[in-house]
């Protein structure tokens, strides 16, 4: 535990001890370099920030109109606490439509947020001790979850040349006794990749051998994608293992709604009862007026979706051969999202650095550009940088950062 010791007039000394499991966990490395971004800016300083996974864009008219005639219409008060049947049914409309994915309004959890979804799946499922395997580079706040819920976080680590996705071998050699889930994000954040039809094929027949591990799919990033085949979720390529699938989704991402804070899972009705007894006697439902301008964003007009996507994949058109080539840096393409993963190593034995930690320091002070490390995310040696900018940003930033390491 860790003590807090606090000096209090008349010289009392009050020390609050907080909890092992609370010790074990980090601050979020994004939020982290975001808020030091921040101070640097209050002080004057020219900060280009690369940092943050946030479209740069506004939500889009039609749906701020829905959250508007919410409030008018007096939608204020506490729903349901897994959320509105209207959103319900406009999340099982999108899942039939997207994925050919069918469930039953008891199947669907709506929470502030996907990482809330995902907090709530943890801590109904994961009994202390057993263990949930995060494939490596994973999004930073995966491991400190599991922790958070007293599992043990094994990391599957996915190295660059497998196009940093797991392989089902490396999957059947670190199943055991003690597995309770897996976590799959595609497309992927920090890498932009994401899993083919054929490669979810293969992890799905070493999954369906193994039947008491439950499976979560992180899709947040569905829409954002651009690769050569459609996109699929593991559920579509495997439909044997529906039972013990959890979807999680949101509409942050693909409509600019960061700030809203609605994200659901979508699963088995059993589990999902179970997450509703964490949610509900944790943050209760999601914003009233939040879900009603979801309704409009899954219901309505997804010509802004598309226009969102096809310039960030502009920007990383443009961004991964500028990173590439800068001196000591790699960086292949991705096919979704809104990183680039860039290798830094030949470029900190260069410049003496010792870490990819040390090299965002140095860049953010030299260059005045904020990167997140790489080994937040299990890829030490690399950066991430966020193209959810505009591309005057991104070229002042790739200008900056080869002025400073060249």
């Amino acid at each position: 535990m860790t003590p807090i010791s606090k000096t209090l007039e008349g010289s009392h000394t009050v020390t609050i001890r907080t909890s092992q499991r609370v010790a074990q966990v980090k601050p979020s490395a994004t939020i982290s370099v975001s808020m030091k971004a921040s101070e640097l800016r209050a002080q004057g300083r020219d900060i280009l920030s690369l940092g943050m996974g946030e479209p740069d864009f506004d939500t889009p008219r039609h749906i701020k109109k829905a959250a508007a005639e919410a409030i008018r219409d007096g939608q204020t008060k506490y729903t349901a606490v897994d959320g509105t049947p209207a959103l319900k049914e406009a999340i099982i409309a999108k899942h039939q439509r997207d994925n050919e994915l069918d469930y039953e309004p008891a199947e669907i959890l709506v929470s502030s947020g996907a990482k809330q979804s995902i907090f709530n799946l943890l801590q109904a499922l994961v009994n202390p001790g057993e263990e949930v395997l995060v494939p490596a580079p994973f999004w930073v706040s995966y491991p400190d979850m599991v922790r958070l819920s007293g599992g043990a976080p094994v990391t599957l680590n996915a190295p660059e040349s497998e196009d940093f996705k797991i392989q089902p071998g490396q999957l059947q050699s670190a199943i055991n006794s003690e597995t309770r889930l897996l976590i799959l994000n595609s497309p992927s954040n920090p890498t932009g990749r994401a899993y083919t039809e054929e490669e979810l094929a293969g992890l799905g027949e070493v999954l369906l051998e193994n039947p008491r591990v439950v499976v979560m799919t992180d899709d947040i990033y569905e829409h954002i994608y651009w690769g050569e085949t459609p996109f699929k979720t593991l559920g579509q390529v495997c439909p044997g293992l529906r039972d013990r699938l959890v979807v999680v989704n949101g509409v942050s991402k693909a409509y600019a709604m960061t700030g809203w804070r609605i994200g659901w899972a979508a699963g088995p009705e059993q589990l999902i009862r179970e997450m509703r007894k964490v949610q509900g006697q944790s943050t209760s439902n999601p914003c009233s007026i939040s879900q009603a301008a979801a309704i409009e964003a899954l219901n309505g007009p997804q010509a802004c979706v598309e226009k969102m996507r096809k310039e960030f994949q502009k920007r990383h058109d443009w961004l991964i051969p500028a990173l590439d080539a800068l001196p000591g840096v790699r960086c292949a393409a991705g096919v979704g999202a809104f990183y680039a993963l860039a290798d830094f190593r030949e470029a900190m034995d260069g410049l003496e650095i010792r870490d990819d930690v040390a090299l965002g320091e140095y860049l953010l002070e030299e260059a005045g550009v904020a990167t997140v490390p790489g080994s937040a995310f299990g890829a030490a040696g690399y950066l991430r940088l966020s193209f959810a900018c505009s591309m005057d940003t991104l070229k002042d930033a790739v200008e900056r950062i080869g002025k400073a390491i060249g």
